[in-house]
C-alpha cells in the first residue's frame, strides 16, 4: 500500500478523531462522515488534500488531510496529519448548545430530586418582580453587582 491513500475509517482512528477504529467505522455507517456532500463508507480510500466532514452533533467538523496514514500516531504529530478547517459558526453553535437550557448546578450533586426540579421549573417560569412602575428580572449578575 502506498502512502498517498488510506481507508477513511483507519485514517479517522489514526488521526485521533475517534477513540477506536470500530467507532470510526460505525460513524461512517451512520452517515456521519462525508466528503463533498456525499456520505462515505468505511472502506472508502481518501488521499492527501481531501476535506472530510465529521458530524458529531450538534457540530460538523471539517478536516483537511495532510498525510494519509493508517497507523495511529502520537498526539504531538497530529498537526502534521490534518488541518482543522471547521467554520467559526460551527464553534458558535457548540457554545450556544452548551449555554442554552443549562442551569448551573454544583458538580457532583447528581440529578435534582423531584422537589428540586419543581422548584427550578417554578423559578424559571416565574413572572418578573415589580417595584412601582419598574419591572426587574432577578438575575445572579444583578445580585453580584449590587453586593447582595
Amino acid at each position: 500500500m502506498n502512502n498517498t491513500e488510506a481507508r477513511i475509517d483507519k485514517w479517522l482512528w489514526a488521526a485521533r478523531i475517534f477513540k477506536t477504529r470500530s467507532l470510526a467505522a460505525a460513524a461512517c455507517k451512520k452517515g456521519q462522515i462525508s466528503m463533498g456532500g456525499s456520505q462515505l463508507k468505511p472502506s472508502r480510500m481518501v488521499k492527501v488534500g481531501d476535506t472530510v466532514d465529521v458530524r458529531k452533533p450538534p457540530v460538523t467538523y471539517s478536516f483537511k488531510i495532510l498525510q494519509a496514514i493508517e497507523h495511529r500516531v502520537g498526539a504531538k504529530l497530529i498537526p502534521d496529519i490534518l488541518e482543522n478547517v471547521t467554520r467559526a459558526d460551527q464553534y458558535e453553535l457548540l457554545e450556544m448548545n452548551k449555554i442554552s437550557g443549562f442551569i448551573n448546578r454544583a458538580r457532583g450533586t447528581g440529578r435534582p430530586t423531584k422537589k428540586e426540579r419543581r422548584a427550578l421549573d417554578e423559578f424559571n417560569d416565574s413572572e418578573p418582580v415589580f417595584f412601582g412602575n419598574f419591572a426587574f428580572d432577578m438575575d445572579e449578575d444583578d445580585e453580584e453587582n449590587n453586593g447582595l
